[in-house]
């Protein structure tokens, strides 16, 4: 009586674990296409596991072993980025970004929010380049970056952002790591996506690149060779935008950062209502599928 109670105890257990696994991970996946292929694997995976135990069929249990063994490893080429990722914060021990609650320090208020697209769009007139990396819960480190920058820890201001992108200051040249209402580097040297490397100029591919691989953190790129203002988030850019365009982007996508982490609608869905909408390669177009012509500017890095 007591083994059988043990064995039915350990048996929801297991499925009770499997079960929060499984919420885990739908729910810090949002591309369709990539929830889809994890259904299909976890379905596969629930078929092994009720063929091996209540089936007798040795043959029909061999068959989906090997399908299942298959997929794991196609899924592990397809997903290398986000396995590493997932790798580097269980060795670091940052559990708060896997489970989606990042802490008060990533949480930016309304002053900070407009100084930021107020220092952006006077770059922007200026045509000061500039890069700026918004941290709103991947809680990113030094061995996130290429170059982890020079320390500042200052509280945010307009002027202090605006000095920080001088042309004539060493530290103009990288991007601006900003957590919650803090500056917290300048000079940081991001990795580069390999998406659009004929379309875009440095600072965009660097913006690509950051959002690529951290799924809670947006860039705020200023091209210096046409002042041009461009959001970047989850692999995606918006360009060009104005600066009430970009504070009401900051306001929705930060102010979702804020409310325990809703971020289910990305940027595709926030400038489909302003007729702009994104391309899986990170290309730009309007309302009538014609690409932006902005797109083929060519942008380096002083």
């Amino acid at each position: 009586m007591n083994l059988g109670w043990l064995i039915n105890l350990r048996l929801l257990l297991d499925v009770l674990f499997a079960f929060g696994l499984g919420v885990l991970l739908f729910s810090r996946v949002k591309e369709p296409r990539t929830l889809w292929l994890l259904r299909g694997y976890l379905f596969l995976v629930s078929l092994a596991w009720f063929v091996q135990r209540f089936a007798n069929l040795p043959i029909t249990s061999k068959l989906v072993d090997a399908l299942v063994l298959a997929c794991s490893l196609s899924l592990a080429i397809l997903w290398q980025g986000e396995l590493r990722r997932l790798m580097e914060l269980l060795g670091t021990g940052r559990l708060a970004v896997i489970f989606g609650n990042p802490q008060k320090e990533f949480q930016a208020n309304e002053s900070t929010v407009a100084q930021l697209t107020d220092a952006a769009g006077r770059l922007s007139q200026n045509r000061r380049g500039a890069l700026i990396v918004l941290d709103m819960g991947s809680d990113l480190r030094p061995e996130d970056f290429l170059y982890p920058g020079i320390p500042i820890d200052a509280h945010f201001s307009t002027e202090l952002l605006l000095n920080l992108f001088a042309s004539d200051t060493p530290l103009h040249d990288g991007a601006v790591l900003v957590k919650g209402n803090r500056i917290i580097s300048a000079g940081v040297i991001l990795p580069l996506s390999r998406q659009g490397i004929s379309r875009y100029g440095t600072r965009h591919l660097a913006a690509l690149g950051i959002t690529e691989r951290f799924d809670r953190c947006i860039c705020v790129v200023v091209s210096e060779e046409t002042g041009t203002l461009s959001l970047a988030n989850q692999g995606r850019i918006e360009r060009p935008i104005t600066s009430s365009r970009l504070l009401d982007l900051l306001k929705e996508l930060m102010g979702k950062s804020a409310n325990n982490q809703s971020s289910k609608s990305n940027l595709t869905t926030l400038s489909t209502s302003k007729g702009v909408s994104f391309t899986n390669e990170g290309q730009v177009s309007n309302s009538t599928g014609n690409f932006d012509p902005s797109i083929n500017e060519s942008e380096s890095l002083k």
